[in-house]
């Protein structure tokens, strides 16, 4: 007789939805999320009702208007960067979503990364984060393995702030290099070329594999009135670059199309028909998956109870219950479970993805001291914090995961390392650097989400964007900084004050207070998602109950590249 074995992995919740504190997190995170589906939504309308119209009169389609021809029916686009340059430029009249929409999106059945120039913002042209935009897109497009398509309708770099747009690494002409590496590693592209494509620019699409244009666009180094004042030719737009002589002459464009509506039919027609390389290996371990079957045990919307989003708010929840509304069926191994309590860790399917997680733990934690007279007693660690024993427990962890080919998830609301004698004694330097080592040299996908804070070296540790997450997504209850608000206008205000005294300026109690609500309101501000999210520091704020549905996405992504280096740790602290 054989016995069934059943493994009890299963994650209960004891989140109290009916508490007050329950009712008024709930409350004033869906406010939140309201406003910043305001603003995503004016985000969206580019340079606004009078630009669009300017648009269409030329016989052109707008950017959101072509994606949503490009698109396979019933999809949507899952962007990326739209916060992009969000309240930067103000003296230009500002650059909504940094004046090009990117994304992930299906076409003609085919995961596709989409680059598509918004006319409507300053006629498409690049400001320094439009640059940075379009080569965080070609980077996930690369580690990825994902065909990418551009849709270009663009007047080259914008020119008031050409210093900040083309010489260094990480500007303008970094993006052609990067077609001519992803070309190289195999990488389709495909351009369609929708209206001006000047200057610098033309060579994005002549560096692609296939090049379509739309009659009525223009395609060329320098248009007619720089040719007249660098040569003293005269000559119109249609004979100097467009579309008839590139197909005709110089023969530079493969696809020549009537109009926009044509031209996107003639992309997708092309994608069809796109092959896909087969990989060298298995790749990630992956399971049916059954969206009913494995959904988790408890409603996705239950977040919404656990966090005060209020800057600087004390928030103490216990991150199972995030893991048991993101993991298929609420099932989760978790890894040492009574070591390190501040850091969680485990395997779990999300989309029937095996993953390896990496979280913070919010709640207080008993732990047992190990050494000295107290030894055998019990000691409080604080939520949030990393500890040393949390630190050995994770790189270990991380390198279990790369070691199996694992990915792994990242999920942060954490302080920093701890700090004082009994850290110091207990080699939390060494075990940290253990951590970020481990961090470093992890070669299997990485996905971080910013859930509550992420503060100090505890956002390194955790993978920030230093670390090369393949994505990096925030809840809007995130906090992105050095320190938090609270901590960081404690000190600067302390060491204002003490320069104004010694310049004879003696100071109220009143004025102190002043300058530490000034200080903290502008730290606040900067710690604010929208602020990291405009920097491209962030790929995209989600709303929290939508956190399992865009992971599934991403790991459905970094699954389209199953190779990964050897794991190499190099020297690790012991």
């Amino acid at each position: 007789m054989t016995e069934t074995l059943k493994l009890d992995n299963e994650i209960g919740s004891a989140v109290a939805l009916d508490a007050p504190r329950a009712k008024m997190n709930r409350e004033a995170l869906l406010h939140l999320i309201a406003e910043l589906h305001d603003q995503e939504h004016a985000i969206r309308q580019g340079g606004g009702a009078k630009a669009a119209e300017a648009q269409r009169a030329k016989g052109r389609l707008t950017v959101r208007e072509r994606l949503k021809l490009l698109l396979d029916k019933d999809t949507e686009l899952f962007e990326l960067g739209l916060w992009a340059a969000h309240g930067m430029y103000a003296e230009y009249g500002g650059a909504p979503s940094a004046g090009v929409v990117t994304g992930l999106g299906r076409v003609s059945g085919r995961l596709c990364m989409i680059v598509a120039n918004d006319a409507t913002v300053k006629a498409g042209a690049f400001f320094p984060m439009t640059a940075k935009k379009v080569l965080r897109a070609q980077i996930i497009a690369m580690e990825n393995r994902i065909p990418t398509l551009y849709l270009v309708d663009s007047a080259g770099v914008f020119l008031p702030l050409q210093e900040d747009v083309f010489p260094d690494m990480d500007d303008f002409g970094r993006i052609f290099r990067n077609n001519a590496v992803m070309s190289a590693m195999g990488i389709p592209q495909i351009t369609a070329i929708m209206g001006m494509c000047v200057a610098g620019g033309a060579y994005l699409p002549v560096m692609t594999d296939t090049v379509l244009m739309t009659e009525g666009s223009g395609l060329f180094l320098a248009g007619p009135s720089l040719v007249q004042a660098a040569i003293g030719q005269k000559t119109g737009a249609e004979e100097l670059g467009g579309a008839a002589m590139h197909a005709e002459i110089s023969g530079t464009v493969d696809f020549k199309e009537p109009n926009d509506h044509i031209c996107l039919a003639r992309l997708r027609s092309l994608v069809e028909k796109m092959g896909e390389r087969t990989a060298k290996s298995e790749g990630f371990r992956r399971r049916e998956f059954n969206l009913h079957r494995d959904a988790p045990r408890f409603p996705a919307e239950d977040v919404y109870a656990l966090m005060n989003p209020a800057p600087g708010a004390s928030n103490v929840y216990d991150m199972r219950e995030v893991i048991a509304r993101i993991v298929d069926r609420s099932e989760f191994d978790e890894y040492k479970q009574e070591f390190g309590r501040t850091v969680l860790c485990g395997y779990a399917w999300i989309g029937g993805h095996a993953v390896g997680i990496v979280a913070n733990q919010k709640t207080n934690q008993r732990d047992t001291v190990a050494m000295g007279p107290a030894a055998g007693a019990m000691k409080i660690e604080v939520g949030g914090v990393i500890y040393t024993e949390g630190a050995q427990k994770a790189a270990r962890f991380m390198m279990d995961c790369n070691q199996n080919l694992v990915p792994l998830i990242f999920l942060h609301d954490v302080n920093g390392f701890m700090v004082g004698k009994d850290a110091e004694w207990s080699g939390i330097i060494r075990a940290g650097a253990k951590m970020v080592s481990a961090v470093s040299t992890s070669v299997v996908p990485k996905i971080s989400v910013i859930v509550g804070g992420s503060f100090g070296a505890g956002h390194y540790a955790m993978c920030g964007k230093a670390y090369d997450p393949r994505f990096l997504f925030a809840w809007p209850t995130a906090r992105y900084a050095v320190m938090s608000g609270a901590s960081a206008a404690a000190t600067l205000a302390e060491v204002r004050a003490k320069q104004l005294e010694r310049n004879g300026k003696k100071l109220s109690d009143a004025e102190k207070t002043a300058i530490h609500e000034e200080i903290r309101a502008d730290y606040d501000a900067q710690a604010d998602p929208r602020y990291g999210a405009a920097r491209l520091w962030i790929d995209a704020i989600i709303d929290p109950a939508k956190t399992r549905e865009v992971l599934i996405a991403a790991l459905d992504t970094c699954a389209l590249n199953p190779e990964v280096p050897p794991f190499n740790p190099g020297v690790l602290q012991t």
